[in-house]
This record gives C-alpha cells, sequence and structure tokens, in this order.
C-alpha cells in the first residue's frame, strides 16, 4: 500500500503541475488509459485471493477516483485559463475613436456647392433652371445668336469643332450655355425665366482659364421686361451670393453679338490685405456680362421682337466660385487634390438656403 500511496501522490503532483490541457491529457492516458498505472493495478485484482482483492480493489478505486477528480478539476482551471488569454489577446479597446461616417469625411466639391448656391437665390426669384446638351451644332451655337459668319469666335483656335460630316455640317462643343437659351425659347411660350448652368469649352489655359469651365446665363422673355428688371435682378443675386447687406454696382456699354444694348458689369469691392471685400471700398471688379436679347435671337427663335422683349446675362460659375471662397488658381478645381478638396469643400449635408445661409 506504499507503493500505492506513493502513486497517488505522484500522479496528483504531475496533475497539478500541467501546463495546457495537452499536457494533462498525457497525465490521464499515463494514469487512466489502458496502459496506464492505475488501469495496470486493476487488471491485477484477478490473480487475488477474495479477501485481498476487496480491500486492494477499494484501495485502487479510491486513488483513481482521486485523480479524475484532480483532472476535472485541472481541466476547468486550464480552459478558464485558455479563455482568459485569448480574450486579452483578441480585446477591441472600445475607448479609440469611432471612424468618422462618409457623410462626416466626404465633400461636397466647391463648384456643385456654387451651383446650388446660384439655384437657391435665382429660384426665389422665380426661374427655373434649363439644361441642354454640350455637344451643339454650329446654328444653335453661334447663328441663331446672330453670331455673322467670319467672326472670330467660329474660328478653330477658339471653339473645339468635331471633323464635318458628309453633308458639311460641324459639330462642336458648345463655348456659353446660350444654346440652352435659344432651346428654351424655340420649346416653351413667354414669359420665359430660366436659368441655364453647365459646362463650357474654349481653347485657353491658364491660371483664370481652363479649356472646360462652367458658366451660368439667365434668360427673361416677356412683354413688358426692360434694364431696370434686369438690374434690379443682378444687385439682389449679388447681394445674396456674396452675402453683403449692400452692394454698388457698375454698367458699362460693350458688346455681344445676341444682346442690344449689351452691358458690363462691375462690382464695388476692396483689394487691400490681399483678400478682395464686396459691399465697400474704391476699386472694381468685372463679373459679368449681360443685356437686352437681339432682336435678331427673338426673331430667330419664332418670337415677335415687336410683341416681346428680354434680357439675358452670364458669369463664369468658376470664376465667382474663386472670389466667394478666396481661391487663386482656377486649375485646382479640376485637379483632384483630396487635400484642396478637404480644405475648400463643403459638408454633404449643409445645404445652402436663403433661410439658413448660402454657404454655412
Amino acid at each position: 500500500m506504499t507503493d500505492l500511496a506513493s502513486l497517488e501522490n505522484d500522479l496528483l503532483a504531475a496533475v497539478a503541475a500541467a501546463p495546457d490541457e495537452a499536457a494533462l491529457e498525457a497525465v490521464r492516458v499515463a494514469a487512466l488509459g489502458k496502459k496506464g498505472s492505475v488501469s495496470a493495478l486493476l487488471a491485477t485484482l484477478g490473480q487475488m485471493a477474495p479477501d485481498d482483492r476487496k480491500t486492494a480493489g477499494a484501495a485502487i478505486n479510491a486513488v483513481k477516483d482521486k485523480v479524475s477528480e484532480a483532472l476535472a478539476s485541472r481541466r476547468d482551471i486550464l480552459k478558464a485559463a485558455a479563455l482568459d488569454a485569448r480574450l486579452a489577446a483578441e480585446t477591441v479597446d472600445v475607448t479609440l475613436p469611432v471612424r468618422e461616417s462618409p457623410s462626416e469625411t466626404g465633400r461636397i466639391h466647391p463648384l456643385s456647392q456654387v451651383l446650388d448656391e446660384l439655384t437657391a437665390i435665382f429660384a426665389d426669384m422665380g426661374f427655373s433652371v434649363a439644361e441642354g446638351p454640350d455637344i451643339e451644332t454650329d446654328d444653335l451655337n453661334f447663328t441663331k445668336l446672330n453670331f455673322p459668319l467670319g467672326h472670330p469666335a467660329r474660328e478653330m483656335h477658339d471653339t473645339f469643332f468635331f471633323n464635318p460630316k458628309p453633308d458639311g455640317e460641324r459639330m462642336l462643343l458648345r463655348t456659353h450655355t446660350s444654346p440652352v437659351q435659344v432651346r428654351t425659347m424655340l420649346t416653351q411660350k413667354p414669359p420665359i425665366r430660366v436659368i441655364c448652368p453647365g459646362r463650357t469649352y474654349r481653347i485657353d489655359s491658364d491660371a483664370t482659364h481652363t479649356p472646360q469651365f462652367h458658366q451660368v446665363e439667365g434668360l427673361v422673355i416677356d412683354k413688358g421686361s426692360h434694364i431696370g428688371h434686369l438690374r434690379w435682378i443682378l444687385e439682389e443675386f449679388c447681394k445674396a451670393f456674396f452675402e453683403v447687406d449692400q452692394v454698388k454696382m457698375r454698367f458699362r456699354p460693350s458688346f455681344f453679338p445676341f444682346t442690344e444694348p449689351s452691358l458690363e458689369v462691375d462690382i464695388q469691392c476692396n483689394r487691400q490685405g490681399g483678400e478682395i471685400r464686396f459691399g465697400e471700398g474704391e476699386d472694381w471688379l468685372e463679373i459679368l456680362g449681360c443685356g437686352m436679347v437681339h432682336p435678331n435671337v427673338i426673331r430667330n427663335c419664332g418670337l415677335d421682337p415687336d410683341v416681346y422683349q428680354g434680357f439675358a446675362w452670364g458669369m463664369g460659375i468658376d470664376r465667382i466660385a474663386m472670389l466667394k471662397y478666396g481661391i487663386s488658381d482656377l486649375r485646382q478645381f479640376f485637379e483632384a487634390d483630396m487635400r484642396w478638396q478637404s480644405h475648400y469643400g463643403f459638408r454633404p449635408l449643409d445645404l445652402p438656403t436663403l433661410a439658413g445661409g448660402l454657404s454655412s
């Protein structure tokens, strides 16, 4: 029995020393497996006398029960330790800052924002938005707008022309959004009040010009429209867009084939300190061209110029965006630089409204 007590102590010590479940399983097999030390003792019981078998069997089974209990207890401890180690290795630090959602990190391009601002302002004055194709006919882009044959704007050095068709007609990338005005007059009956924003194309490229840029033009056709209405619309637009209480404007004579009289508009500003401030100062800055629609254009669009008259204006969306938001180079609008976009862009849900603020 001394050997049995020694075996019990050795097995219990081995169980307690098992560092992991694999080592513990090896101890179990060595003790209780088919060829284990305890199983070997149980196998000797058949060779003993009945009285000895009874006494030895009780003692061996007692060792077997103690070892089994020790194995179960140690297994629970090792499983708990393994789970703790796994949890520690796979821990997620919930105190880390949550990544911002796309609606927070995304930015609206300044040109898209300015287009929304224009739409909000003119919609409040009763204007709707008209659009047209970027690829136009020579007739709609020039002829119906009273551009005579041989006019410099028709030449290849200023206009992107496509190869001639078999009938000799040449399609082109529109040089202004004025063809949309023509399309509107051809398809709608007066009174007409529309703005025509969109992409335009001219062969030019430097810090203030790009081959593709954006314009917005406005058109009013009615029986009683006059240049006083035009002035009021432009003044109200400039006050709302540049977000100033007062604005002083200067109208200068000019020439455009599709308007008569034609005017260029300067807005009062202050250029001191390396930035432009509107509504103050003694400087002037040209921002747009305008005029009364030429009778020939009204006639070319199937309307009677003795009955209807109107006015139109046009300005570069890129230019006024640069003026309002202090952007120095027009080419930056098209470089797809995310750092620039993050700096000058607008949050997706900050929609411009006249009540809440255009650029808030």
